[in-house]
């Protein structure tokens, strides 16, 4: 892929929350919520980042649009995170909040919860018009031009922009916070499992918009979901994590259909699938919990749970390695398999 291409270069990229504790408040632990993963993003496409709950899906998202050190001071960060705007190459790992913030508007954010990510106080209008006040010289007339066409975009009616939050649905709040993404023109949004908090019913809706927003104004997406058979649908690549690293990233229908690592495996295992006429795949049901990131394993953090784990996963960190075309695994021992 040619630098052209890309659009963002995510490359070892580490996120460690400190742990203070005692009378004088020492560090007492680390919590590496995000150890070390490296993927790209390229121009209109949709990466997915799936995994169960707590595996850093969340902090990658939030490390990509740079409001980590703004939430967590302490906050340990490394790696490069480079976009290319324009030509310009910008590393938001390195930036001061004042030279960060004129690139604030290129990468934009859908939050998980619409009923909490929308201020109640403020009108849909004041909440969209907000980012075009911080990052544009519209004036008030068209501000109102530009609130009232973002709802139309969106599925909304112009007139209802002077409602306040409270009075919308689930569906409608998230459409709102859809528009409020994209009022700045952004390169990419990062969507913090956007539809998760919705009606199954009202979910389709919202992916389909975000789909035909996407074809229409050509960004960028990280979707980011514990639901595989929405990111299948939505998604261009699929990345898998597991505490903190990704073990598997390809293509959508690759990863989804034939998944190489056992804890994509296991994932996908548990998905619905709606086709009555296709044999159903046993369960593979996984032994024991989720380490936590205070206490990771040795080695790969998989191996405690793994059905294919040697005494050699303990040693070091799997990279992820070229299995296929296009189709990344961090297992070796999976690797081995397939070249036997």
């Amino acid at each position: 892929m040619s630098d052209k291409q890309k659009l963002v270069d995510v490359k070892n990229l580490k996120v460690h929350f400190p742990l203070f504790g005692g009378v004088l408040s020492r560090r007492v632990a680390t919590v590496k919520a995000v150890d070390g993963i490296s993927f790209s993003i390229k121009r209109k496409e949709t990466i997915g980042l799936v995994g169960e709950s707590g595996c850093g899906k969340t902090t990658v998202g939030r490390a990509l649009v740079a409001i980590l050190r703004q939430l967590y001071p302490d906050v340990e960060i490394d790696g490069s995170i480079t976009y290319n705007f324009n030509g310009k190459s910008v590393d938001f790992a390195r930036l001061k909040p004042r030279e960060l913030r004129k690139y604030r508007s290129k990468v934009q954010m859908i939050f998980q919860d619409p009923f909490a990510s929308l201020n109640p106080r403020m009108t849909v209008a004041q909440i969209i018009s907000e980012p075009l006040q911080l990052h544009t010289k519209m004036n008030d007339s068209e501000m109102k031009d530009r609130v009232g066409w973002l709802l139309d975009k969106v599925g909304l009616q112009p007139e209802q922009a002077y409602r306040y939050p409270h009075e919308f649905s689930g569906g409608q709040r998230q459409r709102v916070g859809i528009a409020r993404a994209l009022a700045t023109n952004p390169d990419l949004i990062i969507c913090d499992e956007p539809v998760s908090a919705l009606d199954v019913s009202i979910q389709a809706q919202v992916i389909n918009l975000m789909m035909d927003l996407q074809e229409e104004f050509g960004m960028s997406y990280l979707f980011i979901a514990h639901d595989l058979s929405v990111v299948e649908h939505i998604a261009d690549r699929i990345a898998v994590m597991y505490l903190g690293n990704v073990v598997e990233f390809g293509e959508s229908s690759t990863v989804y259909y034939d998944p190489r690592h056992p804890y994509s495996k296991a994932l996908l295992s548990a998905v619905p699938r709606p086709d009555p006429h296709r044999q159903r795949e046993s369960r593979i049901v996984l032994e024991g919990d989720v380490p936590t990131p205070l206490n990771k394993p040795s080695g790969c953090g998989f191996r405690t749970r793994c059905p294919l784990a040697e005494k050699s996963c303990a040693e070091e960190i799997p990279v992820l390695e070229e299995h296929a075309l296009e189709h990344w695994v961090a297992c070796p021992i999976v690797k081995e398999k397939n070249a036997g």
